[in-house]
């Protein structure tokens, strides 16, 4: 414990707060399934995205992004890291190539030599280190070394004990790896790149990690993880990984390398044994993290420290093979149509995909009638939503059904909570959709900026992961008719975390 505290102690201001963060995107590895490079750019100025990362130095992306201004991270294939990695003048013709021919035009600001290459490919991990220093010894050359940075994006999996984080450390196995490598980070000014999937370490902790504590929903105090040896809390899975990379550095004796998390992201859709995959989850992560990283909240262990972040991915890759969610981790379709609606109040322009911010919730079609009626109870009783223009003679009240009025006091309870993430999801019979619902007479909550309401604080809509109980109807249908009656009874709300 007290050489955990030193280490803590002595790192606890090493890494100083620099440039703000950022949120960039992963392009994606299979281009050709993709758009065209001049369509990818007009979709990342539209989003005003200001940095992507290539999996490898494609000639035509690279100049359709020439005279953008956009930060672009190009990347050395794994399939061409040993011969880089055994030739300085393989690496030189290989920067000459793919970097010098396109700057300044193009802006490429980083480097990422190989990808997860200890876990993904370890017969190369001897040569890691000499492929970095030939790259750099390439830009040095050339006067580039300090506009652009050279390292190599890990998997965190390469980080054992993770949790408390100031117990983490390498796997000791990479030391001889490691070691040079984190000086090589140092002496160049560069940063440690890092992979953060909180959904992997969700699925696979068998239950033990809560799902609100991945998707960065807030959390009761008593919820939190706190770690024993620093008093520090923790309220997200994000977080806790990035400081026990903090943490395992300091352990080396390396205290004053920022990280750059290359990779995180959510899938929206995932196959039968796959269940977390989901619209709404991703959207919870993903508007969550781009919150998180732009307010510049950085960790327990180095909070306002920036940790800019790039989202993992731009498009969904129908073709790619393996398990549905792995087809399906991009904020946008081939076409350019967002896979979902991110909520971004007050996170600034970027990825901001609700363009019109004509955003709807609306009750699921072929949704089970009683779960729409236990859900429409909730929204016009504790969720404290207006549903007044659904009685009879109100311009609301046709059509008379459990399906049209669930949808009215879904989407007003969204709107009344500001379509914060996980708001419109009433125990999955509701979904977003940028349709106007209104008809007729009956204006709908958020249409066209009318009788729309914003307020602050947590909301308390029965997600997939509350309970409500003990409830009984304030609004029912018998014969078709629509009938106000009295709430007999009690609602139990049993830590609902959104």
């Amino acid at each position: 414990m007290a050489t955990l505290l030193f280490f803590f102690l002595m790192a606890v201001s090493a890494v100083s707060a620099g440039e703000d963060a950022f949120i960039g995107v992963n392009l994606g590895t299979d281009l050709s399934a993709m758009p065209s490079p001049t369509q990818v750019v007009a979709l990342l100025k539209a989003q005003n995205i200001r940095h992507i990362r290539l999996y490898d130095a494609d000639r035509t992306m690279l100049l359709a992004l020439a005279n953008t201004g956009i930060q672009v991270m190009v990347s050395v294939p794994n399939d061409q890291l040993i011969g880089i990695g055994q030739s300085n003048a393989t690496a030189a013709n290989w920067v000459a190539r793919n970097v010098i021919a396109h700057v300044p035009a193009t802006n490429i600001t980083a480097i990422a030599v190989g990808s997860e290459v200890l876990s993904a490919l370890p017969n190369a991990a001897p040569v890691l280190v000499s492929a970095l220093k030939f790259i750099h010894s390439a830009l040095v050359a050339s006067n580039l070394d300090r506009q652009i940075r050279v390292s190599t994006p890990h998997s965190s999996s390469i980080i054992l004990d993770s949790f408390p984080p100031s117990q983490a450390f390498f796997n000791r196995s990479w030391d001889p790896v490691m070691v040079p490598l984190l000086k090589f980070l140092q002496s160049t000014d560069s940063y440690l790149m890092l992979n953060v999937y909180p959904y992997y370490d969700y699925v696979q902790s068998n239950g033990v990690i809560p799902l609100d504590y991945a998707l960065f929903r807030p959390l009761p105090p008593n919820k939190e993880a706190v770690d024993a040896n620093t008093l520090l809390h923790y309220t997200n899975v994000f977080e806790a990984i990035v400081d026990a990379a903090y943490f395992a550095m300091s352990y080396l004796n390396i205290t004053n390398i920022p990280i750059v998390v290359t990779e995180s992201g959510w899938p929206s859709k995932g196959g039968s044994a796959e269940p977390d995959a989901t619209l709404d989850n991703a959207n919870t992560y993903n508007s969550n993290l781009i919150r998180h990283v732009l307010n510049n909240t950085g960790t327990p262990k180095h909070p306002g420290i920036a940790v800019s972040t790039y989202i993992y991915e731009l498009y969904n890759e129908d073709l790619r093979p393996g398990s549905v969610s792995e087809k399906n981790w991009g904020l946008f379709n081939a076409d350019g149509v967002p896979v979902y609606t991110l909520h971004l109040t007050g996170a600034g322009t970027v990825l901001a995909n609700d363009t019109t911010n004509q955003t709807f919730c609306v009750a699921r079609e072929g949704a089970d009638k009683k779960m729409l009626q236990a859900a429409l109870d909730w929204a016009c009783g504790p969720g404290k939503v207006d549903c007044s223009p659904l009685l009879q003679g109100q311009p609301c009240y046709e059509p008379n059904n459990v399906l049209t009025h669930a949808t009215y006091a879904f989407n007003a309870y969204f709107q009344l909570m500001a379509k914060s993430p996980g708001t419109c999801d009433f125990k999955g019979v509701a979904t977003v959709t940028t349709t106007d619902p209104s008809h007729g007479t009956c204006i709908f909550p958020g249409s066209g900026g009318r009788n729309s309401t914003f307020v602050n604080g947590t909301s308390l809509a029965p997600s997939s992961n509350s309970t409500a109980s003990g409830c009984l109807s304030l609004f029912f249908y018998s014969g078709g008719s629509f009938t106000s009656s009295v709430i007999i009874g009690f609602l139990v709300l049993s830590a609902v975390l959104l």
